[in-house]
């Protein structure tokens, strides 16, 4: 099920003690403040545990919903792509290098929990009142105070995400076809696909990096790498057009006699025998 708004920007604040929405996307933005209570907040597969003061971004790329173990009161902040475009005006430069939109789509944001300390944890507070308070007397989709209000919790994102080495709000969190391709490019050089340099690369920390690849592609990254650079050796023999000699260098193997062994021990056959078998 997809949620749709049409609003600009909408705050929609409620009580309850069971949460009255299946699992579901949206067609929008929302940022979520606990004001109270605590449970389970189910994202995309991956289950955090909340508790009052804490703060949540949603994604029309994200499948959420929450398990209340004790009565917990929401404010639910939504708006569009168009909310941020009818204002561009009043944005300020800094901007351009992270949107509000690209800090809502960093997927990373959403496996950890923004942990704010204070003074923010307040400020935060504060800010959200604020915006409820201001919503029940005017309209909040074209008030400039409330675009500045909206803004302000931006930052605060900003400064609580700093805490996180591997969590970079001013990119994008490393997409599937991004990290794939990347793989790919340099499969042929081992020093860039290790885990230290792939992970510095995409600005994830190293312990990170291996789960948040398993998660991504049900696979370890070690095997990832072995099945793939074994299945493009594979081909190598197969087409004959390579000596062992040419493809130990090209995949970074010290020598022929590495590679052979390498071979050997994946595939239980040596390359001869299985260019061989191949060939019947």
């Amino acid at each position: 099920m997809k949620r749709k708004q049409f609003e600009p920007l909408e705050i929609d604040t409620f009580e309850a003690s069971v949460y009255p929405f299946p699992k579901h996307s949206h067609t929008y933005y929302e940022m979520i403040y606990i004001f109270k209570g605590c449970g389970d907040h189910h994202i995309n597969g991956i289950v955090i545990s909340y508790k009052a003061g804490d703060f949540y971004l949603i994604s029309p790329d994200d499948e959420h919903f929450f398990d209340i173990k004790k009565p917990t009161k929401f404010c639910f902040i939504k708006f569009n792509d168009s909310y941020f475009d009818q204002n561009k005006h009043l944005s300020p430069d800094n901007l351009a290098t992270a949107s509000p939109t690209d800090i809502m789509r960093n997927a990373l944001l959403k496996e950890e929990k923004l942990t704010f300390d204070e003074p923010c944890k307040t400020i935060l507070k504060k800010t959200v009142e604020n915006i409820i308070d201001y919503n029940r007397f005017n309209k909040v989709s074209e008030s400039p105070i409330m675009f500045f209000q909206v803004l302000s919790l931006f930052g605060l994102i900003r400064e609580a995400s700093a805490k996180f080495l591997h969590v970079k709000v001013d990119k994008d969190a490393p997409k599937k076809d991004d990290l794939i391709s990347y793989i790919h490019q340099n499969i042929y050089q081992p020093e860039l696909i290790r885990i230290t340099a792939i992970a510095k690369h995409f600005n994830i920390s190293e312990t990170y990096f291996g789960s948040y690849f398993k998660r991504n592609f049900e696979i370890s990254y070690r095997k990832y790498i072995t099945d793939y650079k074994l299945k493009l050796i594979e081909r190598r023999i197969q087409s004959g057009q390579m000596t062992m000699k040419q493809i130990a260098f090209e995949f970074g193997f010290t020598d022929e006699s590495h590679l052979t062994n390498y071979f050997k021990k994946l595939m239980k056959v040596s390359p001869s025998d299985y260019k061989f078998q191949y060939a019947l």
